[in-house]
């Protein structure tokens, strides 16, 4: 999406911002307070409960979707404390130097996407394997989630939270001004199955669009979605980088290319002051969407939108985001850690996580749970979005991870798709820019 301190900025406003989806769905989120049921960091607390530490960035849902207390309820031995760094980009690091270490852990450390591939590689020996924590059941997770966090010789050092299966918002309303079906199905007949009838639809649009507006908000967020369908994009199965000669790279950049020079977006960078703006004033009809999407729109469209989006299939099926949960080998209370991690993670409270906070599990077996099943957004025409985004989720491919994705992915975003959507610099000028800045950023 960005550059590394914008990537992580968003994931913690996105999923404070998400709060709006889960009152759209089941009621207002929580307070975001301290637990003044928690002690101190590990051992008894002063009423004899044994202290669990959870360390996380930005806005997990746990606290604010009542899980911790529901938690505490079942186990009146155990009390949580959560810490909560915002930023990733400050919580990666640290915690990488505690692993290290071994020492100024939580019980239960989260890790982000983009990481997991190289806590995996080189941090496997001081975590926990969780595949035999009590009630964990391989089959419950989405198979290439498990498979994220489980090493060649069959550890697996992290529990899938979240994920972050890809639709596609639109505006009806601007969409029928410029002759486009509007009905969810129609609108992703339109493009099922290629990006290339999404651009061909926006080039449809365009020619009708109604003024001031444009098909999409910027080139880097078509970049983005396309390069997350696919199962090798910056790395080989021998770890090697590959992001120059990748196919993924190059449909995904050319897609975006498409996008930038047929003028077809706002020419906007997500996450910004702008960007936010545009969603109030209805400048772009279409947004690349994973489930933490709806709540920015809701926010930043606002009431007087409600109705006018909608969620529509993606051409192909891909996942923007998502997160892990890890148990430290340091740990003073490993054993309680694994159980909490477990039952966290298990398909019921990610139900309730998605019903409440709109964090879309990583857990298959959850997707038959009510809240998920028959889940729908009122603000976006009662879409059927535990279905729209299951379905998306089946769908995505095993996805190659590399340590270095993270600094890859946000450099040919942030330097080069940015240079030609923003800048008007040509295409192989923006790819210059971008592979100069990601090799020189390899080398370090």
């Amino acid at each position: 999406m960005r550059s590394r301190s914008r990537s992580h900025r968003r994931r913690a406003v996105v999923l404070a911002a998400v709060c709006a989806l889960g009152a759209g769905l089941l009621g207002g989120c929580a307070d975001d307070g301290g637990d003044d049921r928690a002690g101190g960091s590990g051992g008894p607390d002063t009423k004899g409960r044994t202290t669990l530490t959870v360390g996380v960035f930005g806005v997990f849902g746990y606290k604010q979707a009542g899980l911790y207390d529901e938690y505490m309820e079942l186990n009146p031995d155990i009390a949580i404390k959560e810490t909560s760094i915002e930023r990733n980009e400050n919580y990666y690091p640290q915690l990488l130097t505690h692993l290290s270490t071994g020492s100024g852990l939580a019980d239960i450390q989260a890790v982000e996407v983009a990481n997991i591939a190289e806590v995996t590689a080189t941090q496997a020996d001081r975590l926990v394997d969780l595949s035999k924590a009590p009630g964990v059941r391989k089959e419950d997770f989405i198979p290439w989630k498990w498979q994220q966090a489980t090493t060649d010789d069959g550890r697996t050092v992290g529990l899938g939270t979240d994920i972050g299966p890809m639709a596609i918002c639109y505006r009806k309303d601007l969409f029928r001004a410029a002759g486009l079906p509007t009905d969810r199905e129609e609108v992703g007949k339109l493009w099922a199955g290629d990006w290339d009838k999404y651009i061909e639809t926006g080039r449809r649009y365009q020619r009708k669009a109604p003024k001031g507006t444009s098909f999409v908000d910027s080139a880097g967020g078509v970049y983005k979605a396309v390069v997350a369908g696919s199962p090798q994009r910056y790395y080989d199965t021998d770890g090697k980088v590959i992001y120059k000669d990748s196919p993924a790279v190059k449909q995904a950049w050319d897609t975006a290319m498409d996008a930038a020079t047929g003028k077809l977006t706002a020419r906007l960078q997500q996450v910004q002051k702008e960007w936010d703006q545009a969603f109030a004033n209805g400048r772009f009809a279409t947004v690349s969407c994973p489930p933490w999407m709806l709540g920015f729109i809701k926010e930043k469209a606002g009431p007087a939108a409600e109705d006018q989006w909608d969620v529509a299939a993606a051409p192909r099926p891909g996942n923007w985001g998502g997160s892990f949960l890890t148990v430290p080998a340091a740990s003073g209370h490993k054993e309680e850690a694994m159980k909490l991690a477990a039952w966290l993670t298990a398909p019921e409270q990610q139900a309730k996580l998605f019903a409440k906070q709109a964090s879309f599990p990583s857990a298959q077996s959850a997707y038959a749970l009510p809240q998920v099943a028959d889940a729908r957004h009122p603000y976006f025409g009662d879409a059927p979005i535990g279905k729209i985004f299951a379905d998306a989720a089946r769908g995505v491919p095993a996805q190659i991870l590399g340590p270095k994705d993270q600094v890859i992915d946000q450099n040919i975003v942030d330097i080069g798709v940015l240079q030609v959507d923003r800048q008007g610099k040509s295409p192989e000028d923006g790819w210059r820019a971008a592979t100069r800045t990601i090799d020189n950023a390899l080398d370090e």
